[in-house]
């Protein structure tokens, strides 16, 4: 972990002290937490969440098809989280959902691979499949177990969530928009994700969030031209401006993020950040998921970019409790570091990705790495 991470806990209440003070930080539990608060910015942290964090287990008869037909593939998809709110309860503050659009309902309601292997589909899943509008899923027809199988309803979830812990570190959800043609005959085939589909995913967002409870493009622009600009020359608000707040980022390829822009130059009037290059007009929130990105990161993190990255993928370095890649994303400068293991696979190994001592949220380890004087910014 990087020199000057902040480990220690909070003191129940802050003592007296001049916020204003150079060294506030360092002025005991209490003070530094209304100290971080108003002089730290909410891209001066360190935290961590889940990928595909409503991925369910694969049906065993699934899995054992998959094993015997596409064995490297079936090993990648090998993996599965909690609950939403069990995940954020553990301290994740990063959250991945995979969206397919169903604007009438029922088209993902009867997966191939059930029928292949023989088994019925529940009830319940048939139900909430049946339902218009997005559905949450990972591969269709094969990955499609999900904790909560609309968007909806997963928005639901993280909502409560954040009206009952309202000083939570804010919360980014990423979401990559699927649609895939069929892998198999008799699967079904995605839906284009297209300027509609993509008001629809805006619109969903603003059935269960009020404008309050989101940090959006037009809330960072402000009186700037683009929204890279004021991110850039302004920055982004402040730690405590930030609590309790929840950012979407449409975590995708440029054709997808065009047919989300649209004609809009810096995603006016949209509820989701993009993620694009460090030099568009729309840039503010970047995916770089890969260990050799770590001098982009650092260089994106520096100017004012919110990065996302992550420290494991398709299962590789749990099955070798293999540390690097994650020790790498942690000291990159990323503020949110996603994994699939916040707790080891006891099938695999001991490996896991989380903040040494318990910290849900630390400070930046290249933004401000000392300014918290070994207090966590959310224990």
């Amino acid at each position: 972990m990087a020199a000057g991470v902040c480990l220690a806990g909070f003191a129940a209440a802050a003592p007296a002290c001049d916020l204003q003070a150079p060294d506030a930080g360092r002025a005991g539990p209490g003070c530094a937490r209304a100290w971080m608060d108003r002089n730290l910015r909410m891209n001066d942290i360190l935290t961590m969440g889940t990928h595909n964090s409503y991925k369910q287990a694969i049906s065993p008869p699934i899995m054992a098809l998959l094993k015997a037909t596409a064995p490297k593939a079936a090993l990648g998809l090998d993996y599965a989280h909690p609950p939403l709110a069990e995940q954020l309860d553990d301290g994740a503050r990063a959250l991945e959902l995979d969206l397919a659009y169903d604007p009438q309902g029922g088209r993902f309601a009867h997966p191939a691979g059930m029928k292949m292997t023989r088994q019925p589909v529940p009830p319940d899943y048939v139900e909430g499949m049946s339902r218009p509008g997005l559905k949450v899923l990972h591969v269709q027809d094969i990955d499609f177990r999900a904790s909560c199988v609309t968007f909806v309803d997963c928005l639901k979830i993280i909502r409560a969530w954040s009206l009952a812990h309202p000083r939570h570190t804010p919360i980014l959800i990423t979401m990559n928009t699927n649609d895939e043609k069929a892998h198999f005959p008799g699967g079904v085939d995605e839906l284009p994700f297209d300027g509609v589909a993509y008001d629809a995913v805006d619109a969903e967002i603003a059935q269960v969030f009020p404008s309050s409870a989101l940090i959006t493009p037009d809330r960072i622009r402000g009186r700037y031209a683009t929204v890279r600009e004021a991110v850039v020359k302004r920055g982004w608000p402040s730690l405590g401006a930030a609590r309790g707040k929840v950012m979407f980022a449409v975590d995708e390829e440029p054709p997808h993020i065009a047919a989300y822009r649209g004609s809009r130059r810096s995603l006016e009037g949209r509820l989701m950040f993009v993620n694009t290059d460090e030099a568009s007009p729309a840039a503010a929130y970047i995916t770089l998921n890969e260990t050799a990105d770590a001098p982009r990161i650092a260089a994106a993190v520096k100017a004012g970019f919110i990065v996302r990255t992550r420290a494991d993928a398709d299962t590789v370095e749990a099955r070798s409790n293999d540390t690097r890649r994650r020790d790498v994303a942690l000291a990159s400068g990323a503020q949110y570091v996603s994994t699939d293991y916040r707790h080891p696979d006891s099938r695999f190994s001991v490996y896991q990705a989380r903040l040494p001592g318990g910290a849900i949220t630390v400070c930046n380890p290249l933004r401000a790495p000392t300014r918290c004087a070994g207090i966590a910014i959310e224990p």
